[in-house]
């Protein structure tokens, strides 16, 4: 029975109404369940309002939580005491500003995503070689050349490991010879002019959305036998109309620190750095092993791969690339360049230049001579087909040795800034040793950089000449 059912039937038990007396009654009893229905219908309505708060309030939290994936830091709703005696709700986040007014800000807004947690993005980038045609791709930070006499007539950019939540993208623009500065292209779109002859004279690049506020990207280009000092984020690399073409590209994109310069690879060239190199691999417990402790250690090495062995390590070869490592060419079947006609040494290193490719999806840009043994026929090879040829300045003897101690003290003992460092990870020993080297070095301080990345602000790599150490 109903609050007001038993409101009026005991009403009627205690009193009963006489007949002039039950309209008014009746009145009265109307009025009560009118008043009593709209305190119902305004009950209802509290109780909804309630519900659609709480349910606003999981969908705010919800949006925040999903901002924070890129913005970084803990977010959520935060109901306290601001000011003196004064209730309010506010998002808590890392940014003061958003904190007091409650609101989430677009990425514009903020102070920024912290730098150690900005994800490494790289480009990738292709050169049209007037006579040649396109080339593969080349990563971050690597040297994308005209064979010796070449030049390019057109280029294509594109990202490598972009956040799916940050927005933008790379953008590029060519000076052709002949017809100035083109429009700007995007997203390996052909900048220049692949289909005829006349090469680019400068390049400028930028970064658009998110990608602009928290990376830069940086450029320079082989122009007149000589690398151009580093530029960034739509400045002009090269110089337009002085009759002097673009013959190589070196293309960086690098997390922007707050009130730091920024360098191309992330590599400081203020501090010291040797490249760690390993030849004859892939193998199957060495090369991983060696992967590994660069990965826990933040170093990068530049793997010189026998062609027949990259082909049963294919994913292997992935994880180098992946890790920021350099993947260059050793020949197909460890041929000495002296040993054998030019065309055999070309077919060797293309053979190898395609299978590492099919497997890591860029193409080296390095060769190393088996043997340490060059001629002039065997580097006029290797310059036509845009590759330097990199020797070495410590040779640690692992594959004699086979002594994790000995190839430890040969580095230890003689390191220098700018060494290039040579080892095998066919060996067992050398993993070992690598397993003391690279945390070592680092300790000591050095940056364990690719061949690539030692060179670029060390005056550079042109093709068909030959390399071993890249000093202050």
């Amino acid at each position: 029975m109903t609050e007001e059912r038993a409101w009026e039937t005991q009403s009627r038990k205690v009193n009963q109404p006489t007949d002039d007396e039950k309209p008014r009654m009746e009145d009265e009893w109307r009025q009560r369940r009118k008043e009593r229905e709209e305190q119902r219908v305004i009950k209802e309505r509290l109780r909804l309002q309630f519900l659609c708060l709480c349910v606003l309030s999981v969908a705010v939290g919800t949006a925040v939580l999903a901002a924070g994936r890129l913005k970084g830091g803990w977010q959520g709703l935060d109901i306290g005491v601001k000011g003196e005696g004064t209730v309010q709700a506010g998002i808590h986040i890392e940014d003061e500003s958003v904190r007091q007014t409650g609101e989430v800000c677009r990425p514009e807004e903020t102070k920024g995503i912290p730098f150690e947690e900005l994800p490494r993005i790289g480009a990738l980038y292709g050169i049209h070689v007037q006579g040649k045609g396109w080339s593969n791709y080349f990563p971050d930070n690597s040297y994308g050349m005209a064979p010796v006499g070449g030049y390019i007539t057109a280029l294509r950019v594109t990202l490598h490991n972009q956040p799916k939540d940050m927005t933008g993208t790379i953008e590029y623009q060519v000076n052709l010879s002949g017809s100035g500065w083109l429009a700007w292209q995007s997203n390996a779109q052909e900048a220049g002019g692949a289909l005829g002859e006349m090469p680019l004279e400068a390049v400028s690049m930028r970064l658009t959305g998110d990608l602009e506020k928290y990376y830069d990207v940086m450029y320079s280009v082989l122009q007149n036998n000589t690398w151009t000092e580093w530029v960034m984020n739509g400045q002009e690399a090269g110089v337009a109309g002085a009759g002097l073409r673009v013959d190589g590209l070196r293309v960086s994109v690098v997390r922007r620190q707050e009130g730091k310069a920024s360098y191309a690879g992330e590599i400081d060239p203020s501090k010291p750095m040797v490249a760690l190199t390993y030849d004859d691999g892939p193998s199957r417990d060495s090369t991983p092993r060696i992967l590994e402790k660069l990965k826990e250690c933040g170093g990068r090495a530049t793997f010189f791969m026998v062609g027949n062995r990259a082909e049963r390590f294919k994913g292997t070869i992935a994880q180098m690339v992946q890790q920021g490592c350099e993947v260059a060419n050793h020949t197909y079947d460890h041929t000495l360049m002296t040993k054998v006609a030019p065309k055999e040494l070309e077919r060797q290193l293309e053979m190898t230049n395609q299978v590492v490719a099919q497997s890591g999806g860029v193409t080296p840009v390095l060769m190393r001579p088996c043997g340490g043994a060059t001629n002039d026929a065997g580097m006029g090879v290797a310059g036509a087909i845009s590759m330097p040829a990199i020797l070495w300045s410590i040779d640690t003897l692992d594959w004699k040795t086979r002594n994790a101690e000995a190839t430890v003290s040969a580095v230890l003992d003689h390191v220098k800034d700018g060494d290039i460092i040579l080892m095998h990870d066919l060996y067992e020993a050398t993993a070992d040793a690598s397993d003391i080297l690279i945390p070592e070095l680092i300790k000591r301080g050095y940056q364990l950089v690719t061949v690539s990345e030692l060179a670029s602000y060390r005056g550079g790599m042109t093709p068909g000449q030959s390399y071993h150490k890249f000093r202050p």
